[in-house]
């Protein structure tokens, strides 16, 4: 990581942290590219969160470094939002909390989350994998170069999982932004991801998904839960160019082992 990589967003070396006198990150590096989504995984506790409250510039780390590419826009999805269930707040008032936004920003945002029919509905009425929709709509608002996902599907169910990894896929294609993001759904991340990092507050192994998931450090954290589940192969005819663009090749068809269940 000492030498520059074109296209790079954002990247960290050697990056340290101690909390409660626990190690918590240790000597982690991690780049993001643009166009390229790069997925966390890990137990609880393994520093994930941190590890992008640390990026985020949210949380000092004790040593390394970090380098942002010159002006980057970053967009952040929390792992969770609570919202007051007596909160007289729509879907619509929700969104335009995110700053001086033109209804030309808005309505662009809402059809690429596909919410547009949720504008006027509650924020508190409505389902978990829409509200997750809505938290994607109010980070694309942003107009990032970087998407930063904490747990994007938590409390989705696996349909509505599938979907959003896949808007999540279609949405870096279409902006050529780049994409970080935590996750704890490893049967089905592993098909909308192009470099998986694992952690336990060090990098246990890192690479494309079919490497990572075939890796014996992988396959020691995450052996139990893997247990029952049956291969999921993703296969793929194209690549993408440095701006995220879908470049169709023939001669490429990667076949990626995933764990479904």
């Amino acid at each position: 990581m000492t030498e520059p990589v074109p296209n790079t967003l954002i990247s960290a070396s050697q990056l340290c942290l101690h909390l409660g006198g626990r190690a918590v990150l240790d000597h982690v590096d991690v780049r993001v590219s643009a166009g390229e989504i790069v997925t966390l995984v890990g137990p609880n506790g393994s520093g994930k969160t941190s590890l992008l409250r640390v990026l985020l510039g949210l949380q000092p780390a004790d040593s390394g470094s970090i380098q942002r590419r010159l002006g980057l826009r970053v967009g952040y999805m929390p792992q969770r939002l609570q919202v007051d269930t007596v909160l007289p707040l729509t879907v619509k008032r929700f969104l335009l909390l995110a700053g001086q936004i033109s209804g030309n920003e808005l309505q662009v945002a809402c059809q690429r989350s596909g919410i547009e029919k949720l504008l006027q509905k509650p924020l508190q009425g409505i389902s978990g994998g829409e509200l997750q929709r809505v938290l994607l709509a109010r980070t694309l608002l942003r107009k990032p170069d970087l998407l930063v996902l904490d747990e994007p599907a938590q409390g989705v169910d696996i349909n509505g999982q599938q979907q959003l990894y896949q808007l999540i896929a279609e949405i870096r294609t279409e902006l050529g932004c780049g994409v970080l993001m935590v996750s704890h759904d490893l049967h089905l991340v592993m098909a909308a991801t192009d470099h998986v990092l694992c952690l336990n507050t060090h990098i246990c192994c890192t690479g494309h998904p079919e490497a990572v998931s075939r890796h014996p450090e992988y396959l020691k954290l995450f052996g139990g839960a893997l247990e029952g589940m049956a291969v999921y192969t993703h296969h793929h005819d194209h690549s993408h160019d440095l701006h995220g663009d879908v470049v169709q090749d023939n001669h490429h068809n990667c076949g990626h082992d995933h764990d479904h269940g």
